[in-house]
């Protein structure tokens, strides 16, 4: 049978928790932080100066395809 938690217990474990989030707080406060509109800005030049090979009506014709497995030197697979 589980035994119930004194006021104090429970009152010290109210205090730990919200001690924990508080740590949580300014730890998430010390993130650098970054305004939308710069983001924003951020994010549509990177699609603007970034080729996609999945969109050749944009940027021309595919000259390499990067999605092609890799080719090795040898032509089977190395036995151990």
């Amino acid at each position: 049978m589980q035994r119930r938690h004194t006021r104090e217990e429970l009152a010290e474990l109210k205090l730990r928790r919200l001690l924990l989030h508080n740590q949580t707080l300014k730890t998430q406060l010390d993130l650098p932080r970054l305004p939308v509109s710069e983001a924003s800005q951020k994010l549509i030049d990177y699609c603007q100066t970034t080729p996609d090979p999945l969109l050749p009506s944009l940027w021309g014709p595919v000259k390499e395809d990067p999605f092609t497995p890799l080719k090795s030197k040898w032509a089977c697979c190395l036995v151990m």
